[in-house]
């Protein structure tokens, strides 16, 4: 018997397409003579859809939506499909109006609905908010002979139905345990409907922890997962599937969709091998493909097929130029240089030289008359103060409105050129270098970013290497460097990992090597500036705590730490 997994990139919402979509996945599988099919969690509507679940309308039609395609799918072929149930107790018993489901559609019908019984409410995931877990294991039977005499039993799972398995993990996070649960029930193999958002090297983590239930359960698991860019949210497909020794057997594209078909052996009870795609051969190379993907669909589901961004010859503008330029093309490109009295011959020429090597399109827009302009009208106000902060953030917010006009006036996508360490610190300005519809690079510290640009200028100079070498500047004062007001990238991204993704405290931090007055500097710079973030633009995802929908720090709050 032949199984088909379909990598799908759905549009949340977009019910009719996302119907579309599995339907002709279900077709080339047919064609491969695929007896089932599976495609990710809710591949009908999308995931996360979040709160368009608190609309019953939206629930209604994907119910009718499926009804549909139960009979529109192709005859002899079952298909897994990942969508939302009514819970019919919620009322009488209190809880939840909805279920995380997948239906098996067969034969013109729905066979079969199965709820999810591991719910996530960590990190971005905020399942309990709408769904009621399922309470039983579930699986299919499909005969193996056309006279019915043997039959094939599968075990239904959906993403997080996976990741509780104790002896893997050293603890439990739930109570239930669906894996263990269905192999006490002989089925043949079990299949897992998924909606894994990317962070670097999780693919690595989630076969580790699929091999280890394979052996120890002696039992093939199928994991079929979402791809694309959903708002925020990187999904990097990379179905897979192991065979009761563990191995992989197939695997389908990174960041792309695929359709992917294997064999299952009656005699041996496995399957056999088939298509195994590589994983890219290093972090910046999946990084790089993350960011693509994920900037091209944010643009392509919002309805932009065009970006505009500020030039600085800095390494971070340059960076989401040549991510720009891949997912886009670079005519669809337009990079703007907006030079003032402090902007170095050196900048201007590096931006030159980046437009250049990308084949991009540019314009120079110079800002000194509009920053006199603003000189003369703050004058009475602004007479026998200093020069300070006021003045240079009033340089960004000009570039800001120039870039926002050009956006508002031809439909372009502003892409915002900030890195993680700078959001961090708050080294950045409100309405100024931080307006934009997206933050490709919100989620890739300083020290990553060199990385990549170097990655890059593997084969042949992309980043002009100038940029890579010189030290970075916001360019707002004269001979102005980051690190008069930060400690080195290295010292601080050390720092800021520990402070945000290991919840250090400043003793743990200052013991494991670093100056305290640094540290305490840092912590009070991460604090003050949330603010900050929570006014930025939707950042892409590429690590497990990134400045999104699963940092949620309170802004009016004083500092718990004595710092």
């Amino acid at each position: 018997m032949k199984i088909a997994i379909a990598q799908l990139n759905p549009i949340i919402g977009n019910l009719a397409q996302n119907a579309e979509n599995i339907i002709q996945a279900a077709h080339s599988a047919a064609q491969q003579n695929a007896r089932l099919l599976l495609t990710p969690e809710l591949s009908l509507c999308g995931y996360p859809p979040r709160d368009l679940l608190l609309n019953p309308a939206f629930v209604d039609a994907m119910a009718q939506q499926l009804e549909l395609l139960a009979t529109t799918i192709p005859p002899g072929i079952g298909v897994l499909v990942g969508t939302v149930e009514c819970n019919p107790d919620a009322e009488s018993k209190g809880e939840k109006p909805l279920y995380n489901s997948l239906a098996f559609l067969d034969d013109g019908k729905i066979q079969n609905i199965t709820h999810k019984r591991l719910l996530p409410t960590y990190d971005v995931f905020d399942e309990d908010r709408y769904f009621e877990a399922g309470n039983v294991s579930n699986f299919i039977t499909l005969p193996l002979d056309a006279a019915k005499e043997n039959y094939l039993k599968i075990g239904l799972t959906i993403c997080e139905d996976l990741w509780n398995d104790e002896d893997f993990w050293g603890h439990r996070n739930y109570e239930a345990n669906p894996i263990r649960d269905l192999a006490q029930n002989q089925i043949h193999f079990i299949v897992n409907l998924s909606a894994s958002p990317y962070s670097v090297s999780k693919q690595k983590l989630r076969e580790e922890m699929l091999k280890s239930s394979a052996t120890r359960y002696n039992m093939p698991i199928l994991y079929a997962n979402q791809v694309g860019g959903n708002d925020d949210l990187l999904f990097d497909g990379n179905s897979v599937v192991f065979n009761r020794q563990g191995e992989v057997v197939c695997r389908a594209k990174s960041f792309d969709t695929d359709l992917v078909t294997l064999e299952f052996d009656p005699e041996k009870q496995d399957f056999l091998p088939a298509t195994i795609h590589p994983l890219p051969d290093c972090e910046e190379a999946e990084i790089w493909q993350a960011l693509v993907m994920g900037t091209r669909d944010y643009a392509r589901k919002c309805g932009f097929s065009q970006v505009v961004l500020g030039l600085s010859g800095g390494i971070d503008s340059a960076l989401v130029s040549a991510i720009a330029s891949a997912a886009f093309g670079p005519d669809n490109v337009l990079g703007v240089l907006m030079p003032s009295p402090y902007s170095s011959p050196h900048s201007l020429k590096d931006a030159h030289d980046l437009v250049a090597n990308l084949g991009i399109h540019s314009q120079t827009l110079a800002i000194e008359t509009a920053m006199q302009a603003y000189d003369t009208v703050l004058a009475p106000l602004f007479a026998d103060t200093e020069f300070g902060v006021a003045e240079e953030n009033i340089q960004s917010r000009i570039r800001g409105n120039l870039l926002m006009a050009l956006a508002n006036k031809f439909g372009y996508l502003l892409l915002t050129t900030g890195n993680k360490s700078e959001v961090a610190v708050g080294y950045c300005t409100l309405y100024g270098d931080m307006s934009g519809g997206l933050a490709v690079i919100a989620d890739v510290p300083k020290t990553r970013v060199f990385a990549l640009c170097r990655w890059l200028n593997r084969h042949e100079e992309v980043i002009p290497q100038n940029i890579i070498d010189k030290p970075p500047s916001a360019e707002l004062k004269p001979d102005q460097i980051d690190q008069d007001s930060l400690p080195p990238y290295d010292i601080l991204d050390d720092i800021l990992y520990r402070i945000i993704n290991r919840h250090q405290s400043s003793a743990q931090i200052i013991a494991s090597g670093h100056d305290e007055t640094v540290v305490k500097k840092v912590m009070r710079l991460v604090q003050r500036a949330e603010f900050k973030r929570r006014q930025a633009a939707p950042g892409l995802k590429i690590t497990d705590r990134a400045f999104g929908t699963g940092w949620r720090m309170p802004i009016a709050a004083r500092a718990w730490e004595r710092l």
